[in-house]
């Protein structure tokens, strides 16, 4: 019996590994083509620039009082800030622009307003 057992449950593994392969024969068109290999992405160390001239950003976390405070930056500008009360829910300030002040966002998101540069004299 149990002899019996071990061999449906080989047949049960072994047909559920070559039935896919059938499957996907089955389905596939006569003229399919294989795809070209996809490269993996390039290895970055750390400070190094990417293929487009930025940096990947950095983050600097530091502790304000029970605060934790973690810094991301980018070419060496601070563009969003995560705070991390001791009691409560994290959330994050951004810059809506690069003389903009600092948004919140939470919970409550407030209200993004455009600001769109239309003339400069």
């Amino acid at each position: 019996m149990q002899k019996m057992k071990l061999t449906t449950l080989l047949l049960c593994a072994l047909s559920a590994l070559i039935l896919p392969s059938f499957v996907l024969a089955a389905n596939s068109p006569a003229d399919a083509e294989l795809l070209e290999e996809v490269q993996p992405p390039p290895k970055i160390t750390e400070g190094e620039a990417l293929e487009d001239g930025t940096e990947e950003p950095q983050v600097t976390i530091r502790k304000k009082g029970a605060e934790t405070i973690e810094e991301y930056r980018i070419n060496g500008e601070m563009y969003m800030m995560k705070v991390t009360p001791e009691h409560g829910v994290p959330y994050y300030l951004h810059k809506e622009d690069q003389d903009g002040g600092w948004v919140n966002v939470g919970p409550n998101p407030p209200l993004s307003i455009p600001k769109w540069i239309i003339f400069r004299f």
